[in-house]
Parts: C-alpha cells; sequence; structure tokens
C-alpha cells in the first residue's frame, strides 16, 4: 500500500526515503565494485574533446534507435580539453555522436549556435519517433544565454528536430518549439542556485530522463532535485513529470518520489528501467556528497524498486548500492546508464589503479567500458557476480 500524506487539502503519495540507516548496511569492506579500468579501455572519440554524460537518442521503449544496420546516434555533453577538468561543466555543449561497427564518430554539437536558452547545456534525453526523422530532445538549460558570469541556475526544457543523411552522415536539422517543460514549484523544490557553487554543493533541478511505461503507455521524465525547506545541506531529491494521456503531452510536474534528506546531496541522472513486472529507479553519486553520517559510501549505482511507477520504491539490496567503483580507483567512472536490455554505459573520470592517492587526475573522457546487470526482484548485480 502507497503511504500518503497530506498537502494543501489534497492526498498524495508520500516520497520513499533512502534513510541513513539504509546506508548504513553498505560494508566498504565488501562493496560489489565494477572492473578496474586500464589503459587499454581508454580510447578518446577525439583528441581536442572531453565527453562524459551521455545517453541514447532512443526508441519509445527506450533502447538505442536503429538508423542503420549496426549504426545508431548518442550523445553527450563535450567540452574543449581544460588542464583542470572540473572547468568543463561551464563550457558544456551537447553533442550528437554516431557509433558504427564499434567505433565511435563526434558530428558535432547537436544544437545550433545561440539556440539553447542556457550559457551551457546540461544532460537529459532524446527520443526518435516511429517515422525515423522526428527527434525530440529533453535537457537541461544551465543559466542563461549571454549572462557574463556563469550562474547554477538550471532549468528543464525540449525541443524537435529532424533527423536527415546528408553525404552518409546523420545530422539533425530545423530545431523548432524551444520551450521549457515545466517551471520548479518552491513549495517541493529549492532553487537550482541555492547553492554555494563548489563541488559537491550544487542544488539540482536537471537531468529528465524520459520513459514510456510498457504497462499503460504512461509518459514520464525523472530528474534530480533538491528538496525544499530542508534545514540541511544534504537535501538530494528525485521528482517526476507526468504526461498527460491524451494527444500532445502537456507535461505536469509532481512531488518528490524519493527523498535523501540528510543522506545525500545530490542523486544525479535518475532513470527508470521496467524489468521483469518491476520497475528499476536507478541513479549515479559520489562519495563527497554524502552527509558525514554516511561518508563511508562509495562513488557508485543506486537504485530502488517498486510494483508500480508509483511506488513504494524500497532501496536495491538492501542499502541501495548496486556497484561501486574498485576500491583502489574510487573514481575511475561515473554517470551510469542503465538501458532496458540491462547492459549500463558511464563515462571514464578519473582511472588507473591507485588515482585516490596520487595526487595528479588521470581524467579518461571517454566511454567505459559497457557493464550488465542481473536484476531479480529487490535484488540487483553486476552479472556474473
Amino acid at each position: 500500500m502507497l503511504r500518503v500524506e497530506e498537502t494543501s487539502g489534497r492526498v498524495r503519495a508520500a516520497p520513499a526515503r533512502w534513510t541513513v540507516g539504509d546506508v548504513a548496511r553498505i560494508d566498504p569492506a565488501r562493496c560489489p565494485a565494477a572492473p578496474l579500468i586500464g589503459a587499454d579501455d581508454v580510447a578518446r572519440i577525439s583528441d581536442d574533446l572531453d565527453i562524459w554524460d551521455a545517453w541514447p537518442v532512443q526508441d519509445d521503449a527506450g533502447m538505442p534507435a536503429a538508423i542503420g544496420a549496426g549504426e545508431t546516434l548518442w550523445m553527450a555533453l563535450g567540452a574543449p580539453r581544460f588542464d583542470d577538468p572540473d572547468a568543463r561543466h561551464g563550457h558544456a555543449r551537447i553533442h550528437l555522436l554516431r557509433h558504427r561497427d564499434g567505433r565511435w564518430q563526434d558530428l558535432g554539437p547537436a544544437m545550433p549556435d545561440g539556440f539553447a536558452p542556457g550559457s551551457r547545456e546540461w544532460s537529459g534525453s532524446a527520443v526518435l519517433e516511429a517515422d525515423g526523422t522526428t527527434l525530440t530532445l529533453y535537457f537541461t538549460a544551465a543559466g542563461r544565454r549571454g549572462e557574463a558570469e556563469t550562474s547554477f541556475e538550471q532549468r528543464l526544457f525540449r525541443a524537435h528536430a529532424r533527423l536527415v543523411i546528408e553525404d552518409d552522415t546523420p545530422a539533425l536539422r530545423d530545431w523548432r518549439d524551444l520551450a521549457e517543460i515545466v517551471v520548479r514549484d518552491p513549495r517541493y523544490y529549492m532553487a537550482s542556485d541555492a547553492g554555494t557553487g563548489a563541488i559537491g554543493t550544487i542544488k539540482a533541478f536537471r537531468d529528465p530522463a524520459y520513459f514510456r511505461d510498457p504497462a499503460d503507455g504512461r509518459r514520464a521524465l525523472f530528474f534530480a532535485g533538491s528538496r525544499a525547506e530542508a534545514t540541511g545541506e544534504f537535501n538530494g531529491v528525485i521528482g517526476r513529470i507526468d504526461a498527460d494521456r491524451d494527444g500532445a503531452p502537456h507535461w505536469q510536474l509532481q512531488p518528490p518520489i524519493v527523498d535523501a534528506t540528510d543522506v545525500n546531496n545530490e542523486l544525479e541522472r535518475p532513470h527508470v528501467v521496467a524489468h521483469g513486472g518491476r520497475y528499476y529507479l536507478f541513479w549515479s553519486t559520489q562519495r563527497h556528497v554524502f552527509a558525514p553520517a554516511c561518508a563511508h559510501a562509495p562513488t557508485g549505482l543506486y537504485g530502488m524498486v517498486a510494483e508500480s511507477l508509483d511506488g513504494d520504491w524500497t532501496p536495491l539490496n538492501g542499502s541501495g548500492l548496486v556497484f561501486a567503483n574498485p576500491a583502489d580507483a574510487p573514481r575511475q567512472a561515473y554517470s551510469w546508464l542503465v538501458l532496458p536490455d540491462l547492459s549500463v554505459i558511464s563515462f571514464i573520470d578519473d582511472w588507473g589503479r591507485g588515482t585516490a592517492d596520487a595526487g595528479a587526475r588521470r581524467f579518461g573522457a571517454t566511454f567505459a567500458p559497457v557493464l550488465h546487470l542481473t536484476l531479480d526482484g529487490a535484488r540487483a548485480t553486476l552479472a556474473g557476480d
């Protein structure tokens, strides 16, 4: 039975809580871990382009949409190389990538210069309609176009484009219908520019991830947010935006569905996969954004499971942790995305054995080796474990 609470005369499902007690079940000495990434795994897409958060141009069911024999399109955040990899966030553009015959090709920024309303473009998702031509991009606009300084305001937008093939190369043309999906409701979500801007303190209203419920066709966007009126600095939540069922989607912002207050500041890139009659909600987070009481928790992929899209969400594996980076390379990869076939993509971050203590950072800035999950009820493991 769903937990409910009364709010302004309405009864609604209360958010699932990710608690200090849940995270206390994580044993740092026995964390399930991804394989160690080595030099042979670091294959850059381009010498002068760093890429990180990535997602497929997907079909309505969530899988990478085929645009030719053995060919798919992806998007990723990209920026020129900087001596300080953290500088990339202030220059992020969404790039279009082609994956064909096992090779990646950068096709340049997905949206034309001056089209997006922010000073940077942050993560989202993209859906190719059944006609194979009409594409919808959901994305985060960070800051405001033309701003003199980089702010941390985040707004959620969508836009349409037309996919064409020009000289055997995919391209997105005729960008149009740029619109803000929803406006933040201050009753539930803190302003995204309320943090200090320091790494680990940034507040969230970002990362829209599209999902279509195979049971009834409902469409939703899941996103990373920050709880309003929180008394502490660790107030990460996951929000949901629902589409009307008839006609063109009209999106309605919902209250948070997962609340990590007093546990974690950022539940990044949340997304849902339907499998075996259940719904699996995944997110990525890093060690340095956990509250002091949860400081033992590693950077990794976390998640919850429910019998329906409306909850009750309960932590996977009793703690929420699905897998972590290896203990001797605790920052080697990040921003994991689980696809409906349970393959898991991410990017290579600070890789190599002993990088936690080496001082110098080795930023991979490319795709990490693909992993695979096994899901069985409330248990989630790396395939083969």
